[in-house]
């Protein structure tokens, strides 16, 4: 579906879209659904926009989203806004662009999209060093028993409980890390673990060899492989029909009774 995408580092260019999209228009009127978003972005936006803000500080309901988006040439949106076909059709035949502040885009109906002309803009680098940042630290949280050993201190539970090994956990020095999903925070991720003197990065990914990742030491093996054989095992793919209910109950016995698992990927809903 790349086709129907172009990237910003930012998706507030509120000047090349009037030149591009907006060609034609003297001041298109867009909608969008945080106030939240940064100051000087919003800013720039009514400087060239008719701009339409939701007031709430929280994802707008759909049925609200479906009323305010009627009329409007473009929509930013984020991730927790299902732009679905109803919304889509719902703003009429004016709504030229729609821009996610995002890296996933699954939350917005592309194919409809295509069929109505409308172009889609998401930020993939927006995210790529602070998940990847937190995804190291979740993995040391983990290993090293963080939670425990803070709520012990809270309640004074280290100063009769501490013996040499108490909450040590496990380390990642010399361990095997795997990735699943060696796109961009999968590279970043791993570019963290390394200085941490692993033994070795597994990673699987549908989209193999993955050239830079394998220039620095990465080694692509099937997915199974990966499960049985990696001590910390991190995922990081997008959410496609490939990987939705990717780790089940049957992946998950697979795993070594001691691995730590890490989901920093999509989220999703039962």
């Amino acid at each position: 579906m790349n086709w129907l995408l172009f990237e910003f580092q930012s998706p507030f260019r509120p000047v090349s879209l009037r030149q591009n999209i907006y060609k034609d228009m003297s001041k298109p009127k867009v909608f969008i659904t945080r106030p939240d978003i940064p100051e000087d972005a919003i800013k720039r936006i009514k400087e060239e926009c008719d701009t339409h803000i939701y007031e709430q500080e929280h994802p707008i309901p759909k049925d609200e989203l479906v009323k305010r988006i009627a009329g409007m040439n473009g929509l930013l949106c984020l991730l927790t806004d299902p732009v679905d076909s109803e919304v889509i059709d719902a703003a009429g035949s004016n709504l030229k662009v729609i821009a996610t502040m995002s890296v996933g885009y699954e939350h917005i109906d592309l194919n409809h999209c295509k069929t109505k002309g409308i172009k889609v803009s998401h930020t993939p680098d927006v995210s790529s060093d602070s998940v990847a940042e937190w995804t190291v630290t979740l993995l040391l949280c983990a290993a090293r028993n963080f939670l425990e050993a803070a709520t012990a201190i809270k309640e004074g539970k280290w100063v009769h409980q501490w013996s040499p090994m108490w909450l040590c956990g496990q380390g990642l020095a010399g361990s095997t890390v795997g990735i699943v999903g060696m796109g961009r925070i999968g590279q970043s991720v791993m570019k963290r673990v390394l200085p941490f003197d692993v033994k070795e990065v597994l990673y699987f990914d549908i989209f193999h060899p993955i050239k830079p990742a394998e220039e620095i030491g990465a080694r692509y093996v099937e997915f199974e492989d990966l499960v049985k054989n990696s001590d910390f095992i991190v995922s990081m793919c997008n959410l496609s029909d490939e990987t939705r209910n990717l780790f089940c109950k049957k992946v998950f016995d697979m795993m070594k009774p001691t691995s730590v698992f890490v989901n920093t990927s999509r989220q999703v809903e039962k």
